[in-house]
């Protein structure tokens, strides 16, 4: 199967996928760089993924696309905008344009993942654990884990995803693994994809 994995990060939905042939982009070079290092197998493409969705969507079985959940975070409004006083900002549509391209245009299976937001989703979506998904295939319950982020610490996040991240000089590695979708959750996705 031909796999498109956007906004990549070091690959935490993807550390379980097996025999397939793997695309992935991330724009950040030194997350890239990880991710080049951790599947050495894997076409890796440091640049825009939107864009890069866009021009190459059609030649791809399956899609995951993460795109940026900060500014639809509702611990952002709860917590930084109302209680810390950071300014507000506009949610990125990258989110929505992402789901209804594919809705429209993609004729194999695909899954675009974000975060619960502060507001009521503009487009219908699944809620499993702490995420919302949008794709055209039903996804399962997925495995429960202790997904209490924001007090876990960079060895508790490693621990849960199974990476080690020790030798890498990332900027912020919690927020790296934070940002990383459970590996086995990951993997129950893809394997709801290829039954449906």
């Amino acid at each position: 199967m031909k796999i498109l994995n956007l906004y990549a990060g070091i690959g935490g939905n993807r550390k379980l996928w097996q025999n397939h042939e793997i695309t992935s982009v991330e724009h950040n070079e030194d997350i890239a760089a990880v991710y080049a290092d951790l599947y050495p197998n894997d076409e890796l493409i440091v640049g825009d993924a939107h864009q890069y969705l866009l021009r190459n969507f059609d030649r791809y079985d399956f899609i995951w696309s993460s795109p940026p959940c900060q500014s639809h975070s509702s611990f952002r409004y709860n917590i930084q905008v109302k209680f810390r006083g950071t300014k507000p900002a506009y949610a990125d549509m990258t989110l929505y344009e992402e789901i209804l391209f594919l809705k429209h245009h993609h004729k194999g299976k695909y899954i675009v993942e974000n975060v619960v937001p502060y507001y009521e989703p503009l487009l219908e979506s699944q809620k499993r654990n702490r995420h919302l998904y949008w794709a055209n295939f039903d996804i399962p319950e997925l495995t429960k884990y202790n997904d209490n982020i924001r007090g876990n610490q960079i060895a508790d996040l490693e621990l849960l995803h199974g990476f080690n991240l020790t030798k890498y000089k990332l900027p912020n590695k919690r927020q790296v693994l934070r940002n990383c979708v459970n590996p086995l959750n990951g993997l129950e996705i893809l394997n709801a994809a290829i039954k449906n």
